[in-house]
């Protein structure tokens, strides 16, 4: 039977490996492409503008800001754009691959960028010298690795907390890739992951939090389930596990928010309705809303966001620290946002763009070896 959008109802059976529509995805979704960017964007100008320390304009970012900061006071909920866009483009890319493919097709979209920025934030630190504590060496090379969170050691840039939520992602993730992802088996999955989220949230041991990662797993599950419908046509289980990721997400960005409205202008009623938003503009691309959004600027967006997520913070408070007192405030703002998005073109173009097929081709080799048991040369 061919499975069309309609197919899949929630009391129907499904099969364990329906068949995909003759129109589903194999590939890019040029749309979320954007809304990266948009989710990295809004990230810079939460911190450039809302959550800079003091001494990165010699005061008061939101007293320097205090009409923009009413609208980039919210550009931190951009990570849990980012992490539901994750859950959609993970669940898209891992479709009819191994694990040996996933785990080659992570390391290659995350490494190069990321130990560049790591050595490249660390130089400008030290260089210009922002009054920024700087890291011991060995909290350096354990950056390098991405496990300086479970290990306890300081981000050498604080927005790097975010990847080992994706990694955390990836590893459970992975256990349904190893087994072969279906349709049956990623809804079993954010079943499954809401339910030990839940089961977990109050529970005072420390390891059942790490193993779980319950903290931002509602988003990932909402755009696994997102994705489930942009494949294979929207049903009222696969709306339900939205419906209850929705909910769940409020409840784990609560806290935050509550922070945030401490230190600066936020509406709690406006977080609602930027998460809702977020839900909303993912639902759209779910449901094909958005496919009529085109163009190669899409693909350019796509490029530039993760290295300028990466490299954004840190470099740029350091930057404006130096700067202040001799640029105006909004010149050196929109500069340095400019500048930025310069910068992680390059980063792009001579970073990621040649080493990406170098590093695929080296651990697509090396996985071989050990499928094939053959001793490696040299």
């Amino acid at each position: 039977m061919v499975l069309s959008p309609e197919t899949v109802a929630v009391d129907a059976p499904v099969p364990s490996r329906p068949a995909k529509p003759a129109d589903a995805p194999t590939g890019r979704v040029a749309v979320v492409d954007g809304l990266r960017l948009v989710a990295a964007v809004m990230v810079m100008a939460y911190h450039y503008s809302f959550h800079a320390p003091n001494t990165a304009w010699g005061g008061r970012s939101t007293a320097l800001f205090p009409h923009t900061a009413l609208v980039t006071g919210f550009g931190w909920l951009g990570v849990e754009l980012f992490f539901i866009i994750s859950g959609f483009v993970i669940c898209l890319s891992a479709w009819d691959r191994g694990v040996g493919q996933f785990f080659v097709s992570r390391v290659v979209r995350l490494f190069p960028a990321y130990c560049f920025a790591v050595v490249a934030t660390a130089v400008v630190v030290y260089a210009i010298g922002d009054g920024h504590p700087h890291p011991p060496l060995t909290d350096l090379f354990v950056n390098l690795t991405m496990l300086e969170r479970p290990l306890g050691v300081p981000e050498v840039d604080g927005v790097y907390w975010t990847l080992w939520s994706e990694l955390h992602f990836y590893l459970l993730f992975a256990i349904v890739v190893w087994r072969g992802l279906t349709y049956r088996r990623a809804v079993t999955f954010c079943v499954g992951w809401l339910a030990l989220s839940a089961m977990v949230a109050t529970a005072p041991d420390k390891l059942a939090h790490i193993l779980v990662g319950d903290d931002m797993s509602a988003f990932f599950v909402a755009g696994i389930a997102f994705y489930l419908m942009y494949r294979f046509g929207q049903n009222l289980l696969l709306w339900g596990i939205v419906g209850v990721s929705w909910a769940v997400g409020l409840h784990r960005v609560w806290p935050t928010a509550l922070g945030v409205e401490r230190s600066g202008p936020l509406s709690l009623h406006g977080v609602i309705l930027v998460v809702t938003a977020a839900f909303a503009v993912m639902a759209a691309v779910a449901l094909r809303k958005l496919s009529w959004i085109r163009g190669g600027w899409l693909t350019v967006a796509g490029s530039l966001t993760y290295p300028l997520y990466l490299l954004h913070q840190q470099i740029g408070w350091a930057v404006l620290a130096r700067l202040h007192h001799h640029v105006p405030r909004w010149p050196l703002l929109i500069g340095l946002s400019a500048a930025m998005l310069a910068i992680a073109w390059l980063v792009h173009r001579i970073v990621e763009r040649p080493l990406a097929p170098v590093l695929r081709r080296r651990l697509t080799d090396a996985l071989a070896q050990i499928r094939g048991g053959d001793e490696p040369v040299g």
